[in-house]
């Protein structure tokens, strides 16, 4: 008989848990090398506000502490920096902690990142050398269009030229992706041989889409009016984009990448798309894989919720570039989507304004609802109605990939957002909740795990399929009763099928977070906030990156007290990234 007993052992921590844990193991090493009480007591606070997306603790009673930290004496800073755990700067040899002389707080390896990026990105600005473009040229790139709505495209593609370092920004629909396309086109027109150019996003999907989108400007260009010599820089330009991590070669095993600061990639061009998701590690990392040369060009909204990591790097750097006005980025203000009655409404949460926002919803008339949602019970009412809509549109027998491609787009017609994923107002209860009202109208027994109608979102990209964290399928029945499982593709069909047996990490798609949409958008889309006004997720940041994914309609369930703290709010991550940037400039 074997003298081994097996425990179970308790599932393992996710979310902030697992930073909290992580926490009270830093403050009992700080205690256990040597440190004081309230270094380990502040040890265990930047390690949680880490997980928060912070970089640092504001302590100095001049600086504006985060988080109801309260500030600390000119004393207790002293003694904290006379600890030899504690270093007053990223030089030097490492140490565990950084306390700067504007009483930030780092863990030192986000002190390091910070200046590695700040470093980068002056040498990169102070490396241009401004080459212009003729406004013919710029005729010909616009098909002689110089309006308004284009001058801020127009303006774009004239700045970058000459650039080592360049940031487009713009909210959904001002044409980020078409503008892109031409900056590329001029860059290799102007060139004596042919660019390397490489095009990436900080997910699949959203490398996908960028593909897509390059595509179909593509195309619209050469239904222009182009000069041959131009077309021909076109063929040049790449139709494809990858990861930011396969750009640089993560290695999974030690977190490091293939390509760093001593195996630079060999490009002419970055682009990466979406960089509002991009933490301050990750932009490290590109920043060192670069070869001086290179020309960087970020695109993305950054006002935008921020990465899941540490940081807001884009956030940072477009509020210094654009308070400095020194040409480095150019904002796209401009929306080109049918329904510009939305328009309103998102630059009025974008800017955090209430009275306009009340305005907007008015003027806006039909294309916006809202719902009062302030428990439960009233969810269970907003979603019956809800699943009802949905049920009305399962998709019948899918014979040939047209039927395919016909019911995805419907289903991209309506998508519920929840900005928690915790709870009974998180995303995953919530699209419990709407599989089994569709269940019961279509008549599918509980036992059946896979039915025509049920869509699903892919949680972690699987090469080997081809799929992408954030793609989006649908459950569909051929004539023969046989169920596949629908994606779009980038082939000539346009979708592609799997058996439901070989999808890997996926979840409902009735319901996702806000965070999970962002890069995507739908016709007509349901925004659920938290009933109570005090949560911290509640920043017009969230609640402009949900209602901006809508192209046609927008239901906000929501209350008066949550939706006014959403408008009031804004996303603070502490950090000197933006503060230092400008003191060096």
């Amino acid at each position: 008989m074997s003298a081994y007993r097996f425990i179970a052992a308790p599932p393992p921590s996710t979310g902030l848990d697992a930073w909290t844990a992580l926490g009270d193991a830093l403050g009992r090493w700080v205690r256990a090398h040597g440190g004081s009480p309230m270094l380990a007591d502040l040890a265990q606070q930047v390690c949680e506000a880490d997980g928060k997306g912070d970089t640092a603790l504001f302590l100095a009673a001049a600086a504006d502490t985060h988080d109801g930290l309260p500030a600390c004496s000119a004393e207790e800073l002293d003694s904290l920096r006379a600890q030899p755990l504690v270093a007053a700067d990223d030089t030097g040899a490492p140490r565990p902690f950084v306390l700067d002389e504007a009483g930030r707080f780092y863990l030192w390896r986000n002190r390091r990142d910070e200046t590695c990026v700040i470093e980068a990105l002056r040498a990169r600005r102070a490396a241009a050398t401004p080459e212009p473009l003729s406004e013919a040229d710029l005729d010909r790139l616009f098909d002689g269009r110089n309006d308004a709505a284009v001058a801020p495209q127009r303006q774009a593609v004239q700045q970058v030229g000459g650039r080592r370092l360049f940031v487009l920004t713009g909210g959904p629909g001002t044409g980020k992706t078409t503008t892109v396309l031409r900056m590329l086109l001029r860059l290799q027109h102007a060139a004596a041989a042919t660019l390397t150019m490489a095009l990436a996003a900080p997910t699949g999907k959203a490398a996908q889409r960028l593909a897509q989108s390059l595509r179909q400007g593509r195309d619209s260009l050469l239904a222009a009016n182009l000069p041959e010599a131009w077309r021909i820089a076109l063929a040049q330009v790449p139709e494809s984009a990858q990861t930011l991590h396969r750009l640089l070669g993560y290695q999974r095993w030690n977190g490091g990448f293939v390509h760093h600061g001593g195996n630079r990639l060999p490009a002419d061009v970055v682009v990466v798309d979406e960089a509002s998701m991009v933490d301050l590690s990750l932009l490290r990392a590109l920043l060192d894989a670069l070869r001086p040369e290179t020309a960087l060009i970020l695109v993305g909204d950054a006002d935008q919720l921020a990465s899941v990591g540490a940081g807001s790097a884009l956030m940072d750097l477009a509020a210094v570039l654009e308070a400095q006005d020194s040409g480095d980025l150019v904002r796209l203000r401009h929306s080109f989507r049918a329904q510009q009655a939305l328009t309103a409404v998102h630059e009025s949460v974008r800017v955090g304004d209430k009275t306009a926002f009340e305005a907007a919803w008015q003027v806006a008339g039909a294309t916006v609802r809202e719902h009062a949602v302030p428990d439960r019970q009233a969810l269970a009412r907003v979603l019956r109605h809800w699943s009802a809509e949905l049920a009305t549109h399962q998709p019948a027998t899918c014979s040939n990939p047209a039927d395919a491609r016909a019911a995805l787009r419907a289903l991209s017609g309506r998508q519920l957002l929840c900005a928690l994923r915790e709870g009974s107002f998180g995303a995953p209860a919530v699209a419990a909740a709407i599989e089994r009202a569709l269940r019961k109208r279509w008549h599918v027994p509980e036992s059946d795990v896979w039915y025509p109608g049920r869509a699903v979102v892919v949680v972690r990209n699987d090469y080997a399929a081809g799929l992408f964290n954030g793609d989006v399928g649908l459950c569909l029945a051929d004539p023969d009763g046989r169920l596949q499982v629908w994606f779009e593709s980038d082939d000539e069909a346009g979708v592609r099928a799997l058996a439901p047996e070989a999808l890997l990490a996926h979840e409902s798609a009735f319901a996702i977070t806000v965070h999970r949409s962002q890069g995507s958008e739908y016709a007509h889309v349901a925004v659920l906030l938290p009933p109570t006004a005090d949560s911290p997720i509640l920043t017009r940041q969230l609640l402009y990156t949900a209602l901006s994914r809508a192209r046609q309609r927008i239901e906000l369930w929501c209350t008066q007290g949550s939706l006014d703290a959403a408008l009031q709010n804004s996303v603070r991550r502490a950090g000197g990234l933006a503060e230092r940037m400008r003191t060096r400039a």
